[in-house]
């Protein structure tokens, strides 16, 4: 769980202050868990794509987060 957590601030908010990574990472965390467990030894890039090809399953924040940062 903990690669989760990693992820998601590197991939949608590389150039946020680490006070404002929280939001994103708690709103994707499970969406990639349930969807992407598969890819995430693969990098950051690997994981985004993922959760845009799972975009119709994502949860409402997640999706809001994916969109807030042009993806």
């Amino acid at each position: 769980m903990s690669r989760i957590l990693v992820v998601i601030p590197l991939v949608l908010m590389a150039s946020a202050a680490s006070a404002q990574q929280q939001p994103g990472q708690d709103a994707c965390a499970r969406d990639v868990s349930r969807h992407c467990r598969a890819v995430m030894g693969n990098g950051d890039q690997a994981v985004l794509a993922c959760l845009k090809e799972h975009r119709a399953k994502l949860s409402k924040a997640c999706e809001k987060v994916l969109t807030e940062h042009g993806q």
